[in-house]
């Protein structure tokens, strides 16, 4: 597989492996009355030390990632600096990169700030989940060959177009960009997207012209594959004109002999009867190796023109068998489909601005959400990412949007909530400054309610709770003595297992919990040091196969530690950083 080299990726593919482990730290909780938070998430802080946070709650659990980074356009004017040369970038940079970032292009910055971000957006996708990036034609190319790197060339699902624009302007120079990209991976091949409604437009070609009670149109009796299914290829007998009928060259009847006869017999009397007809059909198939000699047909029993006047009767009659007859009941078999059958509206990769709206609607809508004013230069219309909910998410799914912008990924998920009664929680990470004053309190008027007039929309309902990043949990690898014992044994816990942690155990104070039947154990004193030994042996109450003991110190001898099942692990020094 092709793969990309640039200045500074040595430095940055293992990367996020040496990013520290921060809490996140609650500042306030904004709910509508009688609510909670409901487990949604904004965080102010670099999104790289944010996804590193997540992981002991989150990682393989987010069902749906959106994210619009920035698209490398070197335009400084932006609130969300879109050159990567926000001074905390450079900083960044500087300290993972080296002296040689200093000669790193624009595109070598970008890279290196995706990739790691990308790594850690991996780990806490669900084996269910997709991601989408949206981006332009800046850096899509360079995007593409590092997300296949990440997520697999086997996981590429699509290269989605967005008509971002509903006019072209006239003064435009070149080729005029109407379409930004959105790259869709999934974290295991062949996933599939929900379907989309169906339109009028869809639903208006279907009739009943027989006065069958159920809507139809009409689709094929056959279908492709007669090399490969010769065995379903042979004669039809038409019971109004007596004529033989075989499926065109190349195809085979959509369903099996068996049905087919079933089928036919609601038309007139039916028998199996093998013809003389190996050239027909070899002709039909386009091959010789596998046609059968000789495969019955299905033929009138009394092929009369009583028969053929009754047939020509049942067709008047109308409500027709599932395969009927074309041209007023004298052409070929085709066969109903059932628009209560159909399902929904297929995904394609094209996405129209009339479907999932433009930027000049997102801007407005922004605008109305904030009194006239316009915070933000750049943000994506609700519907887009409504769009990608759709055909991503269940009612109980984890959204996660790591470069959030102005926040229309927790307002996309309040209104289909509130739609379809679902319980769908969102996670937004915003580095800027305005993660507060834009991003957080954009959701805030969403869920109270915006606008005025004949533009008032009401609110969604609904919470969430705003986070600040707080302390590493090891300084110098010793545990931060700063860090709540309760933050320490959640990361003690992913450590070991990958899981997050249980509820604490009511009756053992220092049970992390029971993962695989083997039982985790932090016994740790923040003003004492601990001692692993027959006494703390004798406290253990949870049954398992063997045990994974955090202490200070271990006075128990091999053979103990072997007739237990124990393994032993000394406080900090053995609580691996990953």
């Amino acid at each position: 597989m092709p793969t990309l080299d640039w200045i500074g990726k040595d430095k940055v593919v293992n990367h996020h492996l040496d990013v520290p482990f921060r809490t996140l730290e609650k500042q306030y909780t904004f709910a509508s009355e009688g609510q909670d938070d409901g487990g949604n998430m904004i965080i102010h802080g670099d999104n790289l030390d944010a996804l590193k946070a997540l992981l002991p709650q989150f990682e393989g659990r987010v069902k749906c990632i959106y994210i619009d980074p920035p698209y490398n356009t070197g335009n400084e004017g932006w609130k969300y600096n879109d050159n990567v040369s926000d001074p905390r970038i450079r900083k960044w940079l500087g300290e993972v990169v080296g002296k040689e970032g200093e000669d790193l292009s624009r595109h070598d910055k970008w890279l290196c700030m995706m990739y790691p971000r990308l790594k850690l957006l991996h780990k806490l996708l669900a084996e269910d989940g997709v991601i989408f990036i949206s981006i332009d034609d800046n850096e899509y190319a360079n995007l593409k060959v590092i997300c296949d790197e990440i997520f697999g060339i086997n996981c590429f699902i699509s290269n989605v177009s967005w008509q971002r624009t509903y006019s072209s302007r006239n003064d435009s120079k070149g080729i005029a960009n109407e379409v930004e990209h959105i790259l869709v991976y999934s974290k295991v091949a062949n996933w599939n997207p929900k379907k989309l409604s169906r339109t009028e437009s869809m639903d208006e070609r279907y009739s009943s012209p027989d006065n069958d009670p159920r809507l139809w149109k009409a689709g094929d009796a056959s279908a492709p594959g007669a090399a490969t299914h010769p065995g379903m290829v042979y004669a039809i007998q038409h019971p109004i004109t007596g004529k033989y009928i075989y499926p065109p060259n190349g195809r085979c009847w959509t369903y099996g002999q068996e049905q087919m006869l079933y089928i036919m017999q609601q038309w007139a009397d039916y028998k199996l009867v093998p013809l003389d007809d190996y050239r027909t059909r070899v002709e039909i198939c386009g091959q010789t190796t596998t046609v059968p000699e000789t495969i019955p047909a299905i033929v009138l029993v009394n092929p009369s023109k009583e028969t053929f006047h009754q047939s020509q009767m049942r067709y008047n009659e109308g409500t027709w068998p599932i395969l009927y007859f074309t041209s007023k009941g004298r052409g070929g078999i085709a066969c109903k489909r059932y628009l209560e059958e159909m399902g929904g509206r297929i995904v394609t990769n094209l996405w129209s601005h009339d479907e999932v709206g433009h930027t000049d609607e997102a801007a407005k809508e922004l605008k109305n959400i904030f009194d006239g004013k316009t915070p933000f230069d750049t943000p994506k219309p609700e519907r887009l990412v409504a769009r990608i909910m759709q055909i991503a998410t269940d009612p109980d799914s984890i959204i996660l949007d790591s470069f959030a912008g102005s926040g229309t990924t927790a307002h996309a998920v309040l209104n289909m909530n509130k739609q379809d009664g679902g319980h769908r929680k969102f996670i937004l990470v915003e580095k800027m400054d305005y993660a507060d004053t834009i991003t957080a309190e954009r959701v805030r008027r969403v869920i109270s309610g915006y606008g005025e007039g004949k533009k008032a929309v009401p609110g969604t309902g609904g919470g969430f709770s705003y986070y600040e990043l707080g302390e590493p949990l090891l300084v110098d690898g010793l545990l931060n003595p700063n860090v709540e014992e309760s933050k320490i044994r959640e990361y003690v816990y992913y450590t070991e297992t990958r899981q997050p942690m249980p509820e604490p155990s009511a009756e053992e104070k220092h049970l992390l919990g029971v993962h695989d039947c083997h039982a985790y154990y932090f016994y740790y004193e923040p003003d004492q040091l601990t001692t692993l030994n027959k006494a703390f042996l004798r406290t253990i109450k949870t049954r398992a196969e063997s045990y994974l003991i955090y202490a200070d110190v271990n006075t128990l001898s091999t053979e103990e530690m072997e007739r237990f099942r124990i393994s032993f692990k000394k406080i900090p020094r053995d609580i691996a950083l990953l």
